[in-house]
C-alpha cells in the first residue's frame, strides 16, 4: 500500500526538485547580496514586485470569506503598503509613473490572475511567494541596509514586523496545508501550479538580469 506523505512535505519536495533542475543560474540577486549589485538593480527589484504583489492580494481580497483561503490569508504577510513606501522612499512622490512591468512580469501577473479562479491555484502562488520571502527576509533586508545606508525605510518589503518567528509561523501555516481535505486531483493540481509559480519567480529575476545587461550594453 503506498504511503501518503504530508501535503506540506510533497510541496517541499516539489520545489526542491524544481530548484535542481530549474534554470535558475541568473546571477542577479547574488550580485545585489554580494556588493556587486546597485541601488538602481535593488529598485528595479522592488519595482517588478510591487506588480506581482500588487496582483495577488488584489485576488486575496476576493478570497475573503472562503473556508478554505481564509486560513492562509494573515495580514501579518501583507507585502503591497510597504512596498509602495520603498518605492516613493527610493523614487519619490512620482514614482508610480517611473515603473513598468517586464514582459515577464506581465505574465506571471496574468497567471496569478487566471490560476486564482481556484482557490488551490490562489493558495499555490500564496505559498511560493510568501513563504518564500519570509524565509530571506532577515538576510536580505540587513544586507541592503549595509549595502545603501538604509534604516528602515527602503526595506520595509523585507520587514514582517508583525511576525515575530518566521520559523514558527511557516510551520503553522505548512500544518493547515495539510489539514485542508485535498482531492487526490486538486492535491496533485495544487502542486502543478507552485512549479509554475517557482518557475515564474526564477525567470523574474533571470530578466533582471538581462535587462541589467541589456542598459549596460546601450
Amino acid at each position: 500500500m503506498s504511503v501518503v506523505i504530508p501535503f506540506s512535505q510533497a510541496l517541499r519536495e516539489r520545489t526542491s526538485a524544481q530548484a535542481v533542475t530549474g534554470d535558475d543560474g541568473c546571477s542577479f540577486m547574488a550580485d545585489l547580496l554580494t556588493g556587486r549589485g546597485t541601488r538602481g538593480d535593488y529598485v528595479q527589484m522592488l519595482a517588478q514586485h510591487f506588480f506581482v504583489y500588487e496582483s495577488l492580494e488584489r485576488v486575496a481580497a476576493r478570497w475573503q470569506g472562503d473556508a478554505v483561503a481564509e486560513q492562509f490569508l494573515s495580514p501579518a504577510l501583507t507585502r503591497l503598503p510597504a512596498i509602495e513606501s520603498d518605492l516613493q522612499f527610493l523614487l519619490g512622490d512620482d514614482w508610480r509613473s517611473l515603473v513598468r512591468p517586464l514582459p515577464v512580469t506581465a505574465d506571471y501577473v496574468a497567471r496569478i490572475e487566471s490560476a486564482s479562479e481556484w482557490v488551490g491555484g490562489f493558495i499555490a502562488h500564496h505559498y511560493t511567494r510568501y513563504l518564500g520571502d519570509l524565509s530571506g527576509c532577515q538576510i536580505v533586508r540587513s544586507l541592503m541596509q549595509r549595502q545603501f545606508g538604509f534604516d528602515t525605510n527602503g526595506v520595509g518589503f523585507f520587514l514582517f514586523a508583525e511576525i515575530a518567528r518566521p520559523k514558527e509561523f511557516k510551520s503553522v501555516y505548512r500544518r493547515q496545508l495539510d489539514a485542508v481535505d485535498w482531492s487526490p486531483e486538486a492535491r496533485e493540481r495544487l502542486l502543478d501550479e507552485v512549479v509554475v509559480a517557482y518557475r515564474f519567480s526564477t525567470e523574474l529575476f533571470v530578466a533582471l538580469a538581462a535587462a541589467k545587461a541589456e542598459a549596460a550594453a546601450a
